[in-house]
């Protein structure tokens, strides 16, 4: 590497085109991925969502429809390509937002004090993932919440305007404003949070029915709270796994009390996450992506349902951190890869037996589950540390140094000295440029 420049990232771009490629083929059927078919939520339930939404409504009456309103954007989108079937164009679509995460991680990765290694921590992922990425419009929120974290130091109000449109296609990227700490992200943020719902509820009747069908929601097979009934069916609990409100969930007895235990620990992680707000202290450039990343490992982990295409916002973040070369979050961004491989064995290669609740279902599940745990753990750790924690131990300190009565060299005093003290660093044994 010159002085100055980079080398082009040839190995990292070859990495994107042979993995995405290969995704293409998965979804395309040109090639057949194991397990069940993970397309036939764009070809089946997204195409029927797309004929309602083209009447100027939304899916009033169903009740998989679980999504804020601009959800509708992602799944009309395809309608930008009408040369094509509306899979075909939505799989596109998703190649597209692929292409512009890695183009902005690049971008943010080759400027002074940053790290191509996000890039390659969202080449990886992805691929890890398999192709239920494209088959879900989660990567094209994902673009967004980057686009956002990445504007964030510079561009505050940018960075609200993307974190609200975010909010109002999959809500998790509100978290983003956790680490915010100027006003105009927030002002920005609710100026157009506001301007868009009011937009929305004029034009479509039922933009907020989502609110409802999200509260009756039990417990999906692959959270962390059913491996409680994951292991009670090896004892013969009598409750079944049943395609409910959109996903395969646990239903019977004991299952509202495993959902109401993961709010209340998601209550408790937002508690955590308020109280690191107040106290932190020290905010570098990187704080705000990695508060981020925190913040919806905390809510992923402990919600209801962790459905593989949660890890596509993970992945994003954590890719955003590690373009930063001071972040701490190495390790869990290599926690979160991991358990990225995981998920794909989880979902859809053997998902048959984590429904089965067998041996290999329940050992994938306590695997993944507990990667992300740890990653939950040690993340939170790092950014309270890094930001709340004690200070490192090159901080500027002040030492008592005797000073002359008549003064030194005619009279003149060390710069500082006021008080018989000067200010050192911790570890020299003079102050700079004085003498012996």
């Amino acid at each position: 590497m010159a002085a100055g420049t980079r080398r082009f990232p040839a190995g990292l771009l070859a990495a994107w085109t042979a993995t995405r490629l290969l995704l293409l083929l998965f979804v395309l059927k040109i090639l057949v991925f194991p397990g069940p078919d993970v397309t036939s939520d764009v070809s089946v339930t997204y195409q029927g969502w797309y004929e309602v939404l083209r009447t100027g409504t939304y899916p009033l009456n169903d009740v998989t429809w679980q999504y804020p309103p601009a959800a509708a954007l992602a799944v009309l989108s395809p309608a930008l390509l009408p040369f094509l079937d509306y899979a075909t164009a939505f799989f596109v679509l998703a190649l597209l937002a692929d292409l512009v995460v890695l183009a902005l991680l690049l971008y943010a990765g080759t400027r002074t004090g940053r790290s191509l290694r996000g890039a390659w921590v969202w080449v990886a992922g992805v691929a890890l993932l398999g192709p239920t990425v494209y088959a879900r419009y989660d990567v094209m929120v994902t673009a967004v919440a980057v686009a956002a974290l990445l504007a964030g130091t510079r561009h505050p109000r940018v960075m609200g305007a993307l974190a609200a449109f975010g909010a109002l296609l999959k809500v998790w990227p509100v978290l983003l404003l956790l680490g915010a700490r100027k006003r105009a992200a927030w002002l920005s943020t609710a100026v157009t949070g506001v301007t868009l719902v009011a937009l929305f509820a004029v034009s479509m009747p039922g933009a907020f029915a989502f609110l409802t069908f999200q509260r009756d929601r039990g417990t999906e097979v692959e959270s962390l709270g059913a491996l409680v009934f994951h292991m009670a069916r090896q004892f013969g609990w009598e409750g079944q796994v049943l395609l409910n409100y959109g996903s395969v969930e646990f239903l019977g007895p004991y299952v509202d009390v495993v959902s109401a235990a993961s709010l209340l620990l998601s209550a408790a992680a937002f508690g955590w996450l308020v109280l690191w707000r107040v106290r932190a202290g020290r905010f570098a450039s990187y704080t705000l992506a990695e508060a981020a990343f925190v913040a919806v490992l905390m809510f992923t982990t402990t919600s209801r349902v962790i459905s593989p295409q949660y890890m596509v916002w993970l992945v994003g973040l954590a890719a955003v951190c590690l373009c930063f070369r001071g972040s701490r979050m190495g390790v869990p961004a290599c926690l979160v890869l991991a358990a990225c491989l995981l998920t794909v064995l989880e979902f859809p290669v053997w998902f048959d037996h984590v429904v089965a609740s067998d041996w290999l279902g329940v050992l994938l599940l306590f695997a993944r589950n507990g990667l992300l745990v740890i990653a939950t753990l040690l993340a939170g750790l790092e950014l309270w540390e890094g930001t709340v924690g004690v200070a490192s131990p090159s901080a500027s300190v002040p030492v008592p140094v005797p000073v002359p009565t008549g003064g030194v060299e005619g009279g003149s005093r060390l710069p500082g000295s006021e008080g018989g003290q000067v200010r050192v660093r911790r570890g020299l044994s003079r102050p700079r440029g004085g003498a012996a």
